[in-house]
Protein backbone atom coordinates (compact mmCIF):
# COMPACT_ATOMS: atom_id res chain seq x y z
CA UNK A 1 0.00 0.00 0.00
CA UNK A 2 1.35 3.04 -0.79
CA UNK A 3 -1.36 5.95 -0.01
CA UNK A 4 -1.90 6.36 3.60
CA UNK A 5 -4.34 8.85 5.71
CA UNK A 6 -1.36 11.27 5.41
CA UNK A 7 -0.82 11.30 2.07
CA UNK A 8 0.84 14.70 2.11
CA UNK A 9 3.77 13.29 4.35
CA UNK A 10 4.57 12.24 0.79
CA UNK A 11 4.91 15.60 -0.99
CA UNK A 12 6.43 17.11 2.68
CA UNK A 13 10.45 16.33 1.84
CA UNK A 14 9.76 18.34 -1.57
CA UNK A 15 8.36 21.16 0.49
CA UNK A 16 10.44 21.43 3.18
CA UNK A 17 13.65 21.24 0.55
CA UNK A 18 12.41 23.80 -1.88
CA UNK A 19 11.54 26.07 1.29
CA UNK A 20 14.91 24.90 2.30
CA UNK A 21 17.42 25.85 -0.84
CA UNK A 22 15.36 29.16 -0.45
CA UNK A 23 16.65 29.98 2.84
CA UNK A 24 20.19 28.97 1.81
CA UNK A 25 20.29 30.97 -1.25
CA UNK A 26 17.20 33.31 -1.71
CA UNK A 27 16.31 34.85 2.00
CA UNK A 28 18.67 35.50 3.89
CA UNK A 29 21.05 33.46 1.49
CA UNK A 30 24.69 33.53 2.06
CA UNK A 31 25.08 30.00 2.62
CA UNK A 32 27.73 29.36 -0.16
CA UNK A 33 30.11 31.64 1.48
CA UNK A 34 28.76 30.58 4.95
CA UNK A 35 29.84 27.11 4.09
CA UNK A 36 33.26 27.70 2.57
CA UNK A 37 34.32 30.03 5.51
CA UNK A 38 33.35 27.35 8.03
CA UNK A 39 35.16 24.72 5.71
CA UNK A 40 37.72 26.66 4.27
CA UNK A 41 39.82 23.17 3.82
CA UNK A 42 37.74 21.93 1.39
CA UNK A 43 36.64 25.71 -0.02
CA UNK A 44 37.83 24.75 -3.71
CA UNK A 45 35.40 22.06 -3.85
CA UNK A 46 32.16 24.27 -2.47
CA UNK A 47 31.63 25.82 -6.14
CA UNK A 48 28.12 27.17 -7.46
CA UNK A 49 28.08 24.53 -10.50
CA UNK A 50 28.32 21.47 -7.23
CA UNK A 51 25.37 23.68 -5.45
CA UNK A 52 23.15 23.71 -8.47
CA UNK A 53 23.83 19.63 -9.46
CA UNK A 54 23.61 18.37 -5.37
CA UNK A 55 20.03 20.68 -5.20
CA UNK A 56 18.69 19.50 -8.64
CA UNK A 57 19.16 15.52 -7.72
CA UNK A 58 18.05 16.67 -4.08
CA UNK A 59 14.84 18.18 -5.75
CA UNK A 60 14.80 15.44 -8.17
CA UNK A 61 14.63 12.64 -5.16
CA UNK A 62 11.82 14.41 -3.43
CA UNK A 63 9.68 14.52 -6.45
CA UNK A 64 10.48 10.33 -6.55
CA UNK A 65 9.29 10.29 -3.18
CA UNK A 66 6.45 12.46 -3.67
CA UNK A 67 5.09 10.24 -6.82
CA UNK A 68 6.09 6.68 -4.57
CA UNK A 69 3.21 7.76 -2.53
CA UNK A 70 0.78 7.70 -5.60
CA UNK A 71 -1.25 4.86 -6.54
CA UNK A 72 0.46 2.61 -8.04
CA UNK A 73 3.46 5.42 -8.25
CA UNK A 74 1.87 6.89 -10.98
CA UNK A 75 0.52 11.14 -11.04
CA UNK A 76 -0.72 12.19 -14.20
CA UNK A 77 -0.60 16.12 -15.22
CA UNK A 78 -1.88 17.71 -18.33
CA UNK A 79 -1.65 14.01 -19.98
CA UNK A 80 1.58 13.41 -18.88
CA UNK A 81 2.09 10.28 -16.81
CA UNK A 82 5.07 11.33 -14.15
CA UNK A 83 6.34 7.50 -12.69
CA UNK A 84 8.26 7.07 -9.45
CA UNK A 85 11.56 5.84 -9.86
CA UNK A 86 11.59 3.55 -6.06
CA UNK A 87 10.09 0.34 -7.11
CA UNK A 88 7.22 -0.67 -4.99
CA UNK A 89 9.34 -2.64 -2.33
CA UNK A 90 11.27 0.19 -1.55
CA UNK A 91 8.93 2.91 -1.22
CA UNK A 92 8.72 3.71 1.99
CA UNK A 93 12.63 2.70 2.80
CA UNK A 94 13.29 5.09 0.53
CA UNK A 95 11.26 8.13 1.66
CA UNK A 96 12.81 6.88 5.03
CA UNK A 97 16.45 7.25 3.64
CA UNK A 98 15.52 11.01 2.18
CA UNK A 99 14.39 11.91 5.73
CA UNK A 100 17.34 10.68 7.03
CA UNK A 101 19.15 12.57 4.57
CA UNK A 102 17.44 15.75 5.33
CA UNK A 103 17.80 15.28 9.13
CA UNK A 104 21.65 15.18 8.57
CA UNK A 105 21.55 18.05 7.17
CA UNK A 106 19.49 19.54 9.45
CA UNK A 107 22.48 18.21 12.13
CA UNK A 108 24.98 19.49 9.72
CA UNK A 109 23.71 23.25 9.72
CA UNK A 110 23.21 23.06 13.56
CA UNK A 111 26.71 22.07 14.13
CA UNK A 112 27.86 24.54 11.98
CA UNK A 113 26.36 27.39 13.23
CA UNK A 114 27.43 26.29 17.18
CA UNK A 115 30.66 26.15 15.95
CA UNK A 116 31.08 29.25 13.76
CA UNK A 117 29.09 31.32 16.53
CA UNK A 118 27.39 32.59 12.76
CA UNK A 119 23.56 31.79 11.90
CA UNK A 120 23.94 29.01 8.67
CA UNK A 121 20.96 29.84 6.30
CA UNK A 122 19.59 26.69 6.32
CA UNK A 123 19.52 25.85 10.21
CA UNK A 124 15.87 27.20 10.50
CA UNK A 125 13.97 25.40 7.97
CA UNK A 126 16.67 22.34 8.64
CA UNK A 127 15.06 22.54 12.47
CA UNK A 128 11.53 23.39 12.23
CA UNK A 129 10.80 21.62 8.92
CA UNK A 130 13.91 18.55 8.04
CA UNK A 131 13.78 17.15 11.64
CA UNK A 132 10.11 16.90 12.59
CA UNK A 133 9.40 15.52 9.54
CA UNK A 134 11.74 12.86 9.67
CA UNK A 135 10.58 12.34 13.44
CA UNK A 136 6.83 11.61 12.23
CA UNK A 137 7.20 9.93 9.13
CA UNK A 138 9.72 7.39 10.90
CA UNK A 139 6.92 7.00 13.34
CA UNK A 140 4.11 7.07 11.29
CA UNK A 141 5.69 4.84 9.08
CA UNK A 142 6.56 2.00 11.96
CA UNK A 143 3.39 2.64 13.74
CA UNK A 144 1.18 1.75 10.55
CA UNK A 145 3.55 -1.36 9.63
CA UNK A 146 4.39 0.44 6.38
CA UNK A 147 8.13 -0.74 7.22
CA UNK A 148 9.70 -3.15 9.37
CA UNK A 149 12.44 -1.60 12.26
CA UNK A 150 15.24 -3.47 10.49
CA UNK A 151 14.17 -1.78 7.28
CA UNK A 152 13.76 1.71 8.98
CA UNK A 153 17.04 1.57 11.32
CA UNK A 154 18.59 0.60 8.07
CA UNK A 155 17.23 3.41 6.00
CA UNK A 156 18.53 6.04 9.09
CA UNK A 157 21.93 4.84 8.53
CA UNK A 158 21.88 4.91 4.72
CA UNK A 159 19.89 8.43 4.79
CA UNK A 160 22.43 9.83 7.51
CA UNK A 161 25.97 8.71 5.81
CA UNK A 162 25.06 11.45 3.71
CA UNK A 163 27.62 13.68 5.21
CA UNK A 164 29.94 11.51 5.47
CA UNK A 165 30.47 10.08 1.96
CA UNK A 166 29.75 14.36 0.87
CA UNK A 167 32.80 15.19 3.09
CA UNK A 168 34.87 12.54 0.98
CA UNK A 169 33.63 13.74 -2.22
CA UNK A 170 34.69 16.90 -1.24
CA UNK A 171 38.13 16.06 0.21
CA UNK A 172 38.60 14.59 -3.35
CA UNK A 173 37.58 17.63 -5.15
CA UNK A 174 39.56 19.81 -3.31
CA UNK A 175 43.09 18.12 -3.88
Amino acid sequence: MRMTSVGWLWWAPLGAAVLHIGEEFVYPGGFAAWDRAYRSSIQASITPGLHLVANALLLAACATAGLAGMPGGVLTVAGFRLRSAFPASLTVPGWLVLAALLFSNAIFHVVGTYRTKRMSPGVRTGVLLYMPMALFGYWHFLRTGLVSFLAAVTSALVGGSYHLWAALGHRWRAR
